[in-house]
C-alpha cells in the first residue's frame, strides 16, 4: 500500500502541471496527500475491520459470501467516515457527492478512482479468486460499471501476481489476455497522451510503466513522465512496483512524513495487520 501512497504524493504536484521527463525531485514542499492515498487507507481500514470480525476462514480456507458483504459495508462506512474528514483532498464531483451522501449508492462509474484505491486487496488476498471477490466488494459500492470493475481487478491482480513471485512476462501476459491489450510502450504514447480519468485510459498505462521499469523509483519516474492524471497513474504503478521490488527505506520514510497522525495510524495498523 505504501507504493500507492508514494506515487500519489510524488505525482500530486504534477497532476495539472505535467512533466514528461524522469529528472525531477521526488519530494518537495509542493507535494501533498490526495484522495488517492486517503481512499486507499480507507479501503485498508475496511479490510482490516472485516478480518477482525470474521476471524479465520473455514475448513476450506475460503470466506463465505457474508464476509464479502461485510467488506462492502465497511468500505462504504470508512470511505465516508474518513473521506468526510478530508473534504478538500481532490475528489471528483460524483464521488464527492457519494462521500457526503446520507444514502450512498453506486453510480455506474468507470473512473480511475476504482484502481487508485485497490492496492490493499492485492496485498491481502491469498488466491486469485479472492482477489476478484475482494476487488468487486470494495469497488462496486461506487464504481459498478464493467470498466470500473475491470480496472480495479486488473490493478489488484497485477499486485497479487507481483507479490507472489510472478515474472513481468507472466504479468504482461495475464493483463493482455484477461484485461487490456498492452500493445504500446510509454515512449510511443508519451508525446500524445492526454489527461484521462477513466480506468481504461489510465490502468493499462500505469501497468505498462511498471513493466518497463528497473526499480521502484524508476517505476514512479516513468509513471510521472507519461503525464496525464499523474498522481493516480503513479499510485497504481507504485502499488505494483512495491509488490515486485519492495520500497527503499528512505523513500518510504520520506513519504510517511506527509501523512497526518490519523492517516499514519491507519498505515501502521495495516503493516501490523499484514505481519500478523
Amino acid at each position: 500500500m505504501i507504493g500507492a501512497i508514494i506515487g500519489d504524493i510524488v505525482g500530486s504536484r504534477f497532476e495539472f502541471n505535467n512533466y514528461r521527463k524522469k529528472d525531477f525531485e521526488l519530494f518537495t514542499d509542493d507535494c501533498f496527500v490526495t484522495d488517492d492515498s486517503i481512499m486507499t487507507l480507507a479501503v485498508a481500514k475496511a479490510i482490516m475491520e472485516a478480518g477482525k470480525r470474521a476471524g479465520q476462514p473455514g475448513d476450506t480456507g475460503e470466506y463465505g459470501a457474508e464476509y464479502y458483504t461485510l467488506v462492502s459495508d465497511l468500505a462504504v462506512k470508512y470511505m465516508q467516515e474518513i473521506g468526510q474528514r478530508y473534504p478538500d483532498c481532490g475528489y471528483g464531483g460524483m464521488f464527492r457527492r457519494w462521500v457526503f451522501s446520507e444514502s450512498p449508492q453506486p453510480y455506474n462509474s468507470y473512473g480511475n478512482g476504482a484502481a487508485m484505491r485497490i492496492s490493499p486487496v492485492g496485498f491481502i488476498a491469498r488466491r486469485e479468486e479472492e482477489v476478484k471477490k475482494l476487488s468487486y466488494a470494495v469497488t462496486a459500492v461506487t464504481h459498478n460499471h464493467p470498466e470500473g470493475l475491470k480496472g480495479a481487478e486488473a490493478a489488484a491482480m497485477a499486485i497479487f501476481m507481483a507479490r507472489n513471485g510472478c515474472s513481468k512476462t507472466e504479468i504482461r501476459d495475464r493483463i493482455n489476455n484477461s484485461y487490456y491489450p498492452l500493445d504500446f510502450t510509454i515512449d510511443q504514447i508519451r508525446d500524445t497522451y492526454e489527461f484521462d480519468e477513466t480506468c481504461q485510459g489510465t490502468v493499462p498505462q500505469a501497468i505498462e510503466a511498471f513493466l518497463e521499469s528497473t526499480s521502484f523509483e524508476d517505476a514512479i519516474r516513468i509513471a510521472i513522465s507519461l503525464g496525464g492524471d499523474s498522481d493516480t497513474i503513479a499510485a497504481i504503478t507504485g502499488s505494483i512496483a512495491e509488490a515486485f521490488y519492495g520500497v527503499p527505506y528512505e523513500i518510504r520514510e520520506r513519504a510517511l512524513d506527509y501523512l497526518d497522525k490519523e492517516l499514519r495510524a491507519i498505515y501502521e495498523e495495516w503493516t501490523e495487520f499484514l505481519g500478523g
